[in-house]
């Protein structure tokens, strides 16, 4: 597959601005980012870069925080490989180290997660993961049915079953992230995961007592009634994926029409993670 090198070159701001666009540019169908001295690569395939819906996005930076980018089209080349060289272990919460397969194991922690990386979202290097990783060893998972819906990597999953979880669905919409999941689901030696390439409509009348699903605001707030639906009563939902402010303020009001509590929540930089109880 050919793909396009976008370099962008960042001055002002405060750091998070940085973040929120490449949330963004993960929106447009950017798949990689490359972080440099000034700013930052993206990588998107060829076919899918939209160079109109990148201007709009432009438009839309906050004051202050000047963004230049350069455009170009790459040679084929092994973008595992590219991938896998900027994957760095990573330790989460003090209790769960995350780690590719070539990597060497660290038994000293409670929970180690082994990751291949590749082009799925998903490793615990970005806030909104690793917020669901903390999420996930400071809460009970004991017995419970989970779904990771969302699922990347399938981190997620894997954690819920190490922690207990009686199983895990683990659904995403990218054939690369179901992939995925199924290989590193083998590389954690955890055999009950089931991953499947869909959405909302593979939950239909499944009952879950723990719903992990770290995507980004419209989808969430598109989901949150099936979400409900397939939430038993008592059941825990955590979200993820979207900002501070108006974002969560949106999410709880929506919450609060199909039966979900808000319950607490947490923040790091713009990002946040919150936690809704069925009542």
């Amino acid at each position: 597959m050919r793909y396009s090198q976008v370099e962008f070159t960042c001055r002002g701001g405060d750091g998070w601005e940085k973040d929120l666009l490449i949330a963004d540019l993960a929106h447009l169908g950017f798949e990689s980012f490359e972080d440099q001295e000034d700013g930052f690569s993206a990588y998107i395939p060829a076919a899918q870069y939209d160079m109109q819906a990148l201007e709009t996005l432009m438009l839309t930076l906050p004051p202050g925080f000047e963004v230049r980018y350069s455009y170009r089209e790459i040679e084929p080349q092994n973008w595992n490989e590219v991938w896998e060289s900027n994957f760095n272990p990573i330790t989460i919460g003090g209790q769960c180290h995350v780690r590719a397969h070539f990597h060497p194991t660290q038994p000293s922690f409670p929970y180690e997660i082994v990751i291949h990386p590749k082009m799925a979202f998903g490793t615990g290097h970005h806030q909104t993961t690793s917020m669901m990783v903390e999420y996930l060893l400071e809460d009970d998972f004991v017995d419970k049915r989970v779904l990771d819906m969302g699922s990347g990597t399938g981190i997620l999953a894997i954690l819920a079953i190490k922690r207990g979880a009686r199983y895990a669905h683990a659904f995403d919409n990218d054939p690369i992230c179901v992939d995925s999941v199924v290989e590193n689901a083998a590389l954690n030696d955890v055999g009950v995961i089931r991953s499947a390439c869909g959405s909302v409509e593979l939950i239909a009348g499944e009952s879950y007592d723990t719903i992990l699903a770290n995507i980004n605001r419209n989808i969430l707030m598109d989901h949150l009634s099936a979400y409900a639906d397939s939430l038993v009563e008592g059941g825990t939902l955590y979200l993820s994926g979207f900002y501070a402010g108006e974002d969560l303020e949106m999410l709880n009001e929506k919450a609060s029409t199909v039966g979900l509590l808000f319950d607490k929540v947490k923040q790091r930089d713009k990002w946040v993670a919150a936690r809704y109880l069925k009542r």
